[in-house]
């Protein structure tokens, strides 16, 4: 695998520096282009379609994981929130520790993973309590500080 970092809900890769970036192995659950409200096009064209609660790759895969799932609860499905950030359903507590436990799965021992969460909808407290890791640093950021991007790393051993 020549890739050295995943990011299993890449969307339409909006944060990413390098969209085309061959060391990131871009996935996603869905493929789908929209025209936004705005008139702008919305691509979700990732590597491989992937589920991030049960991902195809073997344990100590990656160098790094770069996670940021839906973060709605709240939004109609063909809302453009939705169709941007993606939705998540009545489950999403057990889907976020599902999401959590694969990317510590499929990380290698001593790597980093980068987790992005808004919390307009749920409390950052709430999902990190879904996983058992503790992060290292975090920094909330936005115009109401609502997105917080949190560090982890998976230790040897863990």
């Amino acid at each position: 695998m020549k890739a050295k970092i995943l990011d299993p809900c890449c969307g339409s890769r909006m944060f990413h520096f390098d969209r085309q970036n061959e060391n990131v192995m871009f996935g996603d659950i869905r493929k789908e282009s929209h025209i936004l409200c705005d008139g702008r096009s919305l691509e979700v064209a990732p590597d491989i379609e992937i589920d991030f609660r049960d991902m195809p790759f073997p344990n100590d895969s990656f160098h790094a994981v770069v996670f940021d799932p839906p973060h709605l609860i709240r939004a109609g499905d063909k809302s453009w929130l939705a169709l941007k950030y993606g939705k998540l359903n009545q489950d999403w507590r057990e889907n976020l520790a599902k999401g959590f436990s694969e990317c510590f799965r499929v990380l290698k021992p001593n790597g980093i993973l980068i987790f992005k969460w808004n919390e307009t909808q749920i409390k950052v407290s709430e999902v990190l309590a879904l996983t058992d890791q503790k992060p290292f640093v975090g920094h909330p950021s936005g115009k109401r500080a609502n997105t917080h991007w949190i560090c982890f790393m998976k230790l040897e051993g863990l």
